[in-house]
């Protein structure tokens, strides 16, 4: 079997294909594994996670490594975070959201009197769903509707609320805008305005507050190189620098995978890079799912910019993760989803891992990965980076107190154009498919290709959806069609 890419998804798909006794090869473009996961590692001592750096859902992970008869304890050493995250609404107006649930109930208090009920009937809600959706939701391939005529799904479709809006549901439990906006800003990097989005995705709440926020010392490279090991641990060989560019096609099924160095035979494939990319540019038009047309009118999650700095001091007033929501959030999120341009005031995230691990820059320095979301397909260029990267810094040292400007030993951005040239990204985009109702389940791509019986896709552009835990299970989902494929052939 074939895998092409080696991120979560494609890690997770050989995993599962190679337990179940396939001879699996892992194709992946670039130097290192991890796709957006990738970790950079400078020569002055910082180690940057290039991508994903909120480890929610953390049974999730269990699950994956408990499948092939390990614990994550095995890989990596993960630890609680305390506060989960931070959300800045104002120089001397902060949020430190804690770990420890009646200490969340005794600050929503303080917040809004009474809120403290509203969140647990909140939660409780959202508990339902987020057990039903990775029960039972995220694992079903999304081929059929048959799928979800299960007595069970249909009894508590209103209980998930896919018809209701994220927004108005909020709305219902709070009234103060920033406990709006903390509830709200999951669905930031779900692809929508919160006004767009199924009330379904307050299990992301759940994960957030309930299940905590957690930090796997050395990054989520550790978490990479754990499922490298399994997959290896069963015979998986990965390909780096192993650009597919072709895919061939024999009597409705891909009878071989070209790369830049070979022609290789396989019997099935699993395509865990962009879908976008894959069919456009490795099949011809008879075989692909979907037409240009089609791609074009999909409502992208957004693209982003980032920038990894290393600083010479540390830094103060900043936690592990910080939010800086001293802007309005609605004027960014239409600038992302409604009306699609370089943000007027923008929002942006800082991660400050140096807070929690010594591991990832040098003694006394710190280690900032700084993320504004950003619509995808937009022109980028170094001048507009450099102009947001003062505009953000502006504000940063304002409230850090700290000339970070004059303490850098080393900076380097990444944009729409390297999500692109890295990923064959469709747009550029960072996050996948947004999670829209017409986009959810079934009516995301397919995780199979409609007429060449052994190719199925895996990763943030199908099933489940964008994120890292939805990935690791696409794979796996892929994995098991795969699997049935070939046991149906015999």
């Amino acid at each position: 079997m074939a895998i092409i890419g080696a991120g979560f998804a494609g890690l997770s798909a050989a995993a599962y294909l190679a337990d179940s006794g396939c001879h699996v090869d892992i194709y992946e473009k670039n130097a290192d594994i991890g796709g957006r996961a990738r970790q950079l590692i400078t020569a002055n001592g910082y180690v940057f996670d290039m991508g994903p750096s909120w480890y929610w859902m953390p049974e999730v992970f269990e699950k994956f490594f408990n499948d092939f008869g390990y614990k994550t304890s095995d890989f990596y050493d993960l630890q609680q975070l305390d506060p989960g995250f931070t959300v800045v609404f104002g120089k001397r107006d902060v949020v430190n959201i804690p770990a420890d649930y009646a200490a969340l109930g005794e600050l929503f208090e303080v917040i809004e009197p009474g809120s403290s009920r509203q969140l647990d009937l909140f939660l409780t809600e959202a508990a339902y769903k987020y057990k039903t959706g990775m029960d039972t939701l995220v694992q079903k391939p999304g081929i059929s509707l048959t799928e979800f005529a299960d007595w069970s799904l249909i009894r508590g479709v209103f209980k998930l609320q896919v018809f209701t809006s994220f927004s108005k549901h909020v709305k219902k439990f709070f009234k103060n805008p920033k406990l709006i906006t903390l509830m709200e800003f999951p669905v930031l990097f779900l692809g929508a305005m919160p006004e767009d989005t199924p009330a379904l995705y307050s299990l992301m709440n759940y994960a957030g507050l309930k299940l905590g926020t957690w930090y796997p010392k050395g990054g989520f490279g550790k978490v990479i190189d754990a499922m490298q090991k399994v997959c290896e641990a069963q015979g998986v060989k990965i390909f780096n620098l192993a650009e597919v560019t072709h895919l061939k096609v024999d009597k409705g099924l891909v009878s071989e995978v070209v790369s830049k160095d070979e022609h290789k035979v396989y019997d099935g494939v699993i395509a865990a890079a962009d879908y976008h990319h894959i069919e456009e540019k490795l099949l011809k038009p008879a075989f692909r799912n979907y037409n240009e047309t089609y791609w074009h009118k999909r409502i992208m999650a957004p693209s982003s910019l980032i920038f990894y700095l290393g600083i010479t001091k540390k830094v103060k007033r900043l936690e592990h993760h910080t939010l800086f929501f001293d802007a309005d959030l609605k004027l960014h999120a239409k600038e992302i989803y409604k009306d699609p341009q370089w943000p007027t005031r923008p929002l942006f995230y800082v991660c400050c891992p140096s807070k929690s691990d010594d591991t990832v820059a040098p003694e006394g320095h710190e280690n900032l990965f700084i993320l504004m979301p950003l619509a995808p397909g937009l022109d980028d260029s170094e001048q507009l980076r450099e102009n947001y990267f003062n505009l953000i810094m502006d504000r940063l040292e304002d409230y850090t107190g700290t000339d970070i400007r004059k303490s850098l030993d080393y900076k380097k951005s990444y944009c729409v154009n390297d999500f692109k040239t890295d990923y064959n990204s469709f747009k550029g985009n960072a996050y996948g498919l947004a999670n829209t109702l017409m986009q959810t389940a079934h009516l995301k791509p397919s995780i199979k290709n409609k007429k060449l019986k052994n190719l199925f896709y895996a990763g943030q552009l199908t099933v489940p959806g964008p994120g890292v835990p939805p990935s690791i299970i696409s794979g796996k989902v892929s994995a098991r069609q795969l699997i049935q494929h070939l046991k149906n052939q015999k």
